[in-house]
């Protein structure tokens, strides 16, 4: 079951093709990797899915009903322009967003608290926002997104101005999250975020889908079958010892007798033909 259905997007902003007949579907309770350069359109995208723009053409679907104003509240979004209020103090100014999202004010007090505790920001509640790092505002407005249990989260490049220490946070409540039932698109064009929590994907690029599916079988689909492999022994032995099933593409010397090689696989070879190989040679 799907969440979201993108049919056939288009927008154009004064003759630029934002979106050119863009398709794909969200599975409900996956983590979407929404990937692309920047300028690709996935903002634009994002945009028309939170009902702030409309497109030109095509239609999206939430829980297969044509989206509308009343799946707003069932949707949270982190925009990559963060915007809290400066001289407001953080728990009011929280308080106050998920009151707007719907929260009687308690029950925002109970989940608020829940939260701010998991990411150890308790002590922050009476602070102005002008007071944070832009890190720590980040974990507030992250909060603040995902404290009304939306269904459906949108993360417009969620790791920028995080450390990898709350890098590591914020990856563990996404997938915490999904774990749950809750489904979360992820705007990013950092690949390695993607290969490490994303289940499916969808690539944007000059404003038409590149490619889209769960992330092992894009990996299968467009892998090179090429790997990096340090060793320690002579350069020529191992040559000669890669028979003719992979194909040595480079190497450098990097130490005394050890060398990092590129190998290519050939003839439908797999890693465990090439790790039998090494083994072989040492």
């Amino acid at each position: 079951m799907d969440i979201l259905k993108v049919e056939n997007i288009t927008k154009t902003y004064a003759g630029h093709d934002a979106l050119t007949d863009v398709s794909f579907d969200v599975p409900k309770g996956s983590i979407f990797g929404l990937l692309g350069p920047n300028g690709a359109g996935k903002t634009s995208l994002i945009r028309i899915i939170n009902q702030i723009t409309g497109a030109d053409s095509g239609q999206i679907l939430f829980n297969g009903e044509p989206l509308s104003p009343k799946h707003i509240a069932r949707i949270g979004y982190l925009p990559e322009e963060r915007g809290l209020y400066k001289k407001m103090k953080v728990g009011e100014q929280a308080l106050y967003l998920a009151m707007l999202k719907g929260m009687s004010k308690a029950e925002a007090k109970a989940k608020l608290a829940e939260w701010f505790k998991r990411f150890d920001v308790e002590s922050w509640w009476d602070k102005k926002v002008e007071e944070l790092s832009k890190g720590m505002a980040q974990k507030i407005q992250f909060i603040t997104t995902v404290m009304h249990a939306p269904e459906f989260i949108i993360l417009d490049e969620p790791f920028s101005g995080f450390d990898p220490i709350n890098t590591n946070l914020v990856k563990g409540e996404i997938m915490r999250l999904a774990e749950n039932g809750t489904t979360i698109m992820l705007s990013t064009h950092n690949m390695g975020s993607v290969e490490e929590i994303c289940t499916h994907i969808a690539l944007i690029n000059n404003s038409k889908k590149v490619l889209e599916g769960p992330v092992a079988e894009v990996k299968e689909k467009f892998k090179e079958g090429v790997y990096d492999l340090e060793f320690k022994g002579e350069m020529l032995a191992f040559t000669n010892a890669l028979w003719v099933n992979f194909e040595l593409i480079s190497h450098k010397v990097i130490g005394d007798k050890v060398a990092i090689a590129r190998i290519r696989l050939l003839n439908g070879a797999t890693v465990n033909d090439l790790l039998k190989v090494l083994i072989h040679f040492h």
